[in-house]
């Protein structure tokens, strides 16, 4: 029998360090938008960098399958990269004032506690993704971006449209979160009873 694909995968591809490239500019993000939170300028420069961090989340994931780049390393450190862009840039916006402190923290603890749930029944299987998780992600990027660009500063009541957009991604992020949570608790539910009758 010879061994599995994901065996002979160097850790440093393609894939891991593009992974490594976000998990590098949350820092910068954090930084820029200290230094510049009220000029457009450095506001459109902060959101260049979340969008190009986007990119590189779907760039790795897409190497990774198409080239059999998928390893332990990725699977780890792939979530925890796009959480912490996220929630950095959520708290950014909390602290510019412009998005509610309830909202990042609801979203913060949803995505902390959906992480540290996949992690811990990962001796069961690993969750996998779905359309729910998916919906949530690409809403919360849209209305992020949406909130770093300083559309407020050439039309005010852009201000009220990136809060709604805010308020939309807070709903799904909920929505998935309960969902995942289902699925986690019928994945090990089913593990136990598989083990059970073997």
């Amino acid at each position: 029998m010879t061994a599995p694909r994901t065996a002979e995968v160097p850790l440093w591809n393609i894939a891991n360090i593009l992974t490594m490239v976000r998990c590098a500019m949350v820092p910068l993000l954090v930084v820029l938008a200290i230094l510049y939170p009220e000029t457009v300028p450095g506001r459109l420069l902060v959101a260049g960098v979340f969008v190009l961090a986007m990119i590189t989340d779907f760039a790795d994931g897409h190497l990774a399958r198409s080239r059999n780049l998928i390893t332990d390393f990725g699977k780890l450190m792939d979530p925890i990269a796009d959480k912490a862009m996220t929630g950095a840039a959520l708290i950014m916006l909390s602290v510019w004032e412009y998005v509610p402190w309830w909202m990042t923290i609801l979203i913060l603890v949803r995505e902390i506690g959906i992480t540290v749930m996949r992690f811990t029944i990962l001796k069961y299987g690993a969750l996998p993704a779905n359309m729910a998780g998916k919906a949530k992600t690409m809403v919360q990027t849209i209305a992020i971006t949406f909130c770093l660009i300083p559309f407020e500063v050439w039309w005010a009541p852009a201000r009220w449209i990136g809060l709604a957009m805010m308020l939309l991604a807070v709903v799904l992020t909920v929505w998935s979160g309960l969902v995942n949570l289902k699925d986690g608790l019928r994945l090990r539910r089913e593990a136990l009873a598989g083990g059970a009758e073997a």
